[in-house]
């Protein structure tokens, strides 16, 4: 992974990343989504190939006191199954432990099996279910649960 490069995500960088997350969800974030995201100063990270100089994958994190919640994290399909989740995750954990956060929560769609065992190998705990959390069809008002996982982080003071 040293190949990739972080780097804050910028309004230019909005139709790269639109296009990356329609391509990758069922119910995406829209342009305003991620503007509102960028003006309300939550970190949001691009993660590009320095060889290609192509976007791979980005998340963004909401810093709260003592805590960072992640509220969106995506890698391109064409590049999946790599460890690049477990590779951004890492950097998220670093982020956090940086900025002094003593936990990292997020919420992932109950039928996203492969996302919630990795949360689970990486040390997160179920702590929560959001019931009716995120849209299944705008049409039928149909929505699916999520679920709350959390890590707690041993922060190391002088």
């Amino acid at each position: 992974m040293s190949n990739l490069s972080f780097r804050a995500m910028l309004t230019a960088d909005l139709d790269a990343v639109l296009l990356l997350e329609l391509a990758s969800h069922t119910h995406p974030w829209t342009r305003g989504n991620f503007t509102d995201s960028l003006a309300a100063g939550h970190w949001a990270y691009c993660v590009e190939s320095e060889e290609s100089n192509s976007l791979w994958a980005y998340f963004i994190l909401f810093p709260a006191v003592e805590e960072l919640h992640l509220l969106n994290i995506t890698v391109n399909p064409a590049v999946r199954r790599r460890g690049i989740g477990k590779y951004l995750m890492t950097a998220i954990e670093n982020i956090a432990r940086q900025s002094y956060c003593q936990r990292i929560i997020l919420e992932v769609r109950s039928s996203n099996f492969i996302a919630m065992k990795l949360y689970e190998r990486l040390g997160f705990e179920l702590i929560g279910q959001r019931k009716k959390y995120y849209p299944v069809d705008a049409l039928s008002g149909v929505r699916e649960d999520a679920e709350v996982m959390a890590k707690s982080l041993k922060i190391d003071t002088l």
